[in-house]
């Protein structure tokens, strides 16, 4: 029998094309966390205007919720078509958390707002997005804080919204994944409110980096680079908080427990240093007898699942997001008598 020879992972072609098509669009992006943030949203805006990014006409309204000794947190909820939902629809509401390493992204910039408006429509539910504050500016255990009440805010108010108690998701991709498992351990530990589901894209949840997977990189990528720019990340999200990024509130997947979460779907790429984080944590999960599912998509990148409509496999990993979302219309299964 022939020997296998190794070959290590190759980008999607798709992946590639895509790259090269909108990397005239992107200004470079200096150091300082505020310029970083200010060219990576102006990059946003432009690529999406090249790229003639629909923005779907969906209903949206903002509030702004308040957070005990932290600052408040704006939500903007988005409803499924251009109407209002009415109070007692009983809609799916999923409460998401954008990605951004903690120090860039927001509910404003074009692409986020503009998969807001894609998923509520398609899947038919309610999208309630948090707009978490920006590290380093202000720093952990502030957006943990936020997003919990922001929860609270959801589950208060999701009859006036036209959603259902009963059939709320939390969800968030990167650092906004990191946000949506610790918002679920925060809500085990303090209401317990009913939480059917947490979407988990491309999450970190190790922010040690005990779980960063390299092996996916190439060489024109040391790993060493990846670890020194995402350990910049994390010190701007922490400070300098001795034994901060071991907190479960930091690094959910060093939580004591993982019994009684909810259920989840986790979804990785084969080419992001992230990837070991998510699988890992779909491992501890399980084992505490909580239901996953995890899916990785081999050949992209921690981004490129964000482009659906230039990138097949971006496609395929839309259509498993709605589809998951919704079975959020399905009635809920009855409390166990443990669950009691």
């Amino acid at each position: 029998m022939p020997k296998r020879s190794f070959r290590r992972p190759a980008v999607d072609t798709a992946v590639t094309a895509f790259e090269r098509r909108i990397a005239p669009l992107l200004e470079r992006e200096p150091r300082s966390a505020a310029g970083r943030r200010r060219v990576a949203q102006e990059n946003d805006a432009r690529m999406c205007d090249a790229l003639d990014i629909a923005i779907l006409d969906v209903a949206t309204e903002e509030h702004v919720v308040p957070v005990a000794d932290h600052p408040d947190v704006r939500v903007r909820v988005y409803w499924p078509s251009a109407l209002r939902a009415e109070p007692g629809a009983d809609l799916p509401i999923l409460l998401y958390f954008y990605g951004g390493g903690f120090t860039i992204g927001g509910i404003d910039w074009v692409s986020w707002d503009a998969r807001f408006r894609e998923r509520a429509r398609d899947a038919g539910v309610i999208i309630v997005a948090a707009d978490y504050s920006r590290a380093p500016e202000v720093r952990f255990p502030a957006q943990p804080e936020q997003c919990w009440s922001a929860l609270e805010w959801v589950h208060e108010h999701a009859g006036e919204l036209g959603g259902s108690p009963a059939r709320i998701a939390v969800g968030g991709g990167s650092s906004g994944g990191n946000l949506a498992a610790v918002t679920t351990l925060l809500n085990r530990e303090r209401n317990n409110r009913p939480i059917r589901l947490q979407l988990l894209e491309n999450p970190v949840v190790d922010l040690t980096m005990g779980h960063a997977d390299m092996a996916g990189l190439t060489a024109a990528i040391p790993g060493v680079i990846v670890r020194r720019v995402g350990r910049r990340l994390v010190r701007q999200y922490l400070g300098g908080r001795p034994g901060a990024a071991r907190s479960p509130l930091a690094s959910p997947i060093l939580a004591r427990s993982h019994t009684g979460l909810p259920a989840a779907w986790i979804c990785t790429s084969e080419l992001d240093p992230l990837r070991g984080d998510g699988e890992a944590y779909a491992r501890a999960l399980s084992a505490a007898g909580v239901p996953v599912s995890v899916v990785r998509y081999v050949g992209q990148t921690h981004t490129s699942l964000g482009w659906n409509r230039f990138i097949p496999a971006a496609a395929e990993a839309h259509r498993a997001v709605i589809a998951r979302l919704r079975t959020l219309h399905d009635d809920a299964p009855e409390p166990s008598a443990d669950a009691a």
